[in-house]
């Protein structure tokens, strides 16, 4: 397998899902600063220009729950998506929030000509950030963690997710010390070879 990912990037979730499943992958750094994202060699491998790109046997992937699943289901003795149909939905259920929830909240800082045209329209997306990644947080302590992590003692494919998106909370203006519980995962999550593993490779 090869991951195409981009440091500091939700991409790097992958990674941290692969290392926890065992599995063998060449990382494919992209240079942002160069928007090498944009550029046609990548656009031939994701139209979207857009990380995670996981090329498999099958094709190549896109889209970060999709990837996960798919890391789940070919490593399912790495146990990260429970057998119990309950706890399995609770995890997506996380996953899908910071899909459409969380990451958006964070992407309306740098991104905000996805949505607007005007100039003066990005700045108060900018403007919300702080506020909207907050309550955000305030969610994931209150319904997200049910322990250490995401499931109570146990990791699964949320964990990689929002360990990422968590590592952006600064930079967003959050007061993350108003948030231990967030700060206990963090620090649960740093204690993992995985995260380890891809802190060494360069990639957070």
């Amino acid at each position: 397998m090869q991951l195409y990912y981009a440091p500091r990037t939700i991409s790097v979730a992958i990674a941290i899902a692969l290392e926890e499943a065992g599995l063998d992958y060449e990382p494919v750094r992209l240079d942002f600063a160069e928007a090498e994202q944009t550029k046609a060699a990548y656009k031939q491998i994701n139209p979207k220009g857009r990380v995670p790109a996981l090329v498999v046997d099958g094709g190549i992937l896109t889209e970060t729950g999709a990837l996960l699943e798919y890391i789940a289901a070919v490593a399912p003795k790495a146990g990260l998506v429970p057998d119990d149909p309950v706890m399995a939905a609770r995890m997506r259920e996380v996953v899908f929030y910071l899909a459409s929830t969380m990451h958006v909240n964070h992407a309306h800082k740098m991104r905000g000509s996805r949505w607007a045209d005007e100039k003066s329209s990005w700045k108060d997306m900018q403007g919300k950030v702080a506020q909207t990644m907050t309550e955000s947080c305030q969610y994931i302590v209150t319904n997200g963690l049910r322990g250490p992590f995401v499931l109570g003692e146990t990791v699964s494919l949320a964990d990689a997710y929002l360990y990422v998106v968590c590592s952006w909370l600064e930079g967003d203006g959050v007061d993350v010390s108003a948030f231990p519980k967030i700060l206990a995962f963090r620090e649960a999550m740093e204690a993992r070879p995985s995260v380890q593993a891809v802190r060494a490779a360069g990639m957070l």
